[in-house]
């Protein structure tokens, strides 16, 4: 007898089969979920709830806040009380792990830890708990989707070399007024995005300060204080700055004697005769950079699939003076990566090759971006291929 199915069984048996139900959940459902599981991770992880307080970590601090939040919220809790295994939404939570006699004593002041009693312990102004509690106030960013493009590109830069990232060091001499709108810094392992800073006032203390809104990669966000976003950053050991993608001065009407010739940008274009090309011809232009002669580069054109296996034009050359070549090639790429064209060739052993060096750009265009380059301000531009354009980044 043939084996049937447990479907088969169950009809046999009289048992309806309904379908399984597909859940879907809004974005706002899902961050509130995975802001869960980062707290459910920490409690797998120490045995113990989170817990408010100037000694713990600020992370710690944050998923208090947030599980207290949560706790509050009665959208929060229909929609994660199947998910809690911990008991998290309780007011006890789970119970912590339990102290030894040493430990016991150490609390209460009685071991040989224990201080003057006229010292108060875990005692903080009130300004330490306010900056403490707007840095763990992370809240859902309604309008994540429009900041998803700044990180991905910010990503895109970081792989390429076109960024780099810095270990955040309290005696390298980084003030809160160097933290500026448009920066990247790395906090608790999530990249957060300076969109905002509101107008500078003197704080209490008599120093300058400002209001900032910040992004985090998860799709939260905070509006905290320059000094806080400062603080936090000393204190994460991991904590670090993400560099400016801006190239600075890279080329000159003239070169001074110092400089060290780098090389070339040229801009080809094609003489083969293929529908696609010809189709394009006037705007299908390879930009390329060379640490050589053009002349040279290009000897072997017809040869080589780079060259799309046919002889090409220079149309244009710009020489270049004490700059990474590789870095400038990938950012000229990535500027125009929308419109890269897209086509295979098969080379002389018959071997398809897709080059990826021509773009359906025109040369004005191009000529605009390399004044851009020029004046460092590139990495806030991509190109519109619609308008035949480069729009800033928004």
């Amino acid at each position: 007898m043939a084996d049937i199915s447990d479907s088969e069984l169950l009809e046999a048996l009289g048992v309806p089969i309904e379908p399984e139900k597909k859940v879907t959940r809004s974005l706002r459902e899902e961050r509130i979920i995975a802001g869960f599981e980062e707290i459910q991770r920490f409690v797998e992880k120490h045995k113990r709830s989170p817990l408010h307080g100037e000694e713990n970590d600020i992370f710690e601090r944050l998923y208090a806040v947030r599980l207290d939040r949560m706790r509050e919220l009665d959208e929060c809790r229909s929609l994660l009380e199947p998910l809690d295994h911990q008991s998290l939404l309780t007011l006890e939570g789970p119970e912590p792990a339990p102290l030894t006699d040493e430990e016991l004593l150490n609390q209460l002041g009685e071991g040989e830890a224990a201080s003057d009693i006229t010292q108060l312990r875990h005692v903080r102004s009130t300004s330490q708990k306010r900056a403490a509690e707007e840095i763990a106030n992370q809240q859902v960013c309604e309008d994540f989707e429009k900041f998803k493009p700044v990180f991905e590109q910010m990503n895109n830069e970081l792989q390429t070399g076109l960024r780099e990232t810095r270990k955040f060091v309290k005696d390298a001499g980084f003030l809160k007024s160097d933290i500026e709108k448009g920066q990247f810094f790395i906090l608790g392992g999530q990249t957060a995005y300076v969109a905002e800073v509101g107008d500078v006032f003197k704080a209490p203390n008599g120093q300058y300060d400002a209001r900032l809104r910040v992004i985090y990669s998860n799709g939260t966000e905070s509006n905290l204080l320059r000094r806080s976003l400062q603080r936090a950053l000393y204190k994460d050991e991991a904590g670090r700055r993400v560099s400016n993608p801006s190239a600075g001065p890279l080329f000159a009407d003239q070169s001074n004697e110092d400089d060290e010739a780098s090389g070339t940008i040229y801009v080809l274009r094609s003489k083969l005769q293929h529908p696609e090309v010809s189709r394009n011809r006037d705007i299908l232009h390879k930009i390329g950079v060379t640490s050589g002669k053009v002349e040279r580069r290009i000897a072997n054109a017809k040869i080589d699939p780079t060259f799309l296996m046919a002889d090409v034009d220079v149309v244009a050359t710009y020489e270049l003076f004490n700059i990474n070549r590789t870095k400038l090639e990938n950012l000229i790429h990535r500027v125009f990566d929308t419109a890269r064209l897209d086509i295979e060739i098969i080379d002389r052993f018959g071997k398809p090759i897709t080059p990826r060096e021509w773009f359906l750009v025109p040369l004005f265009v191009i000529d605009e971006a390399v004044e851009k380059i020029r004046d460092g301000s590139i990495s806030n531009y991509t190109y519109d291929p619609q308008g035949a354009c480069l729009l800033k980044a928004k």
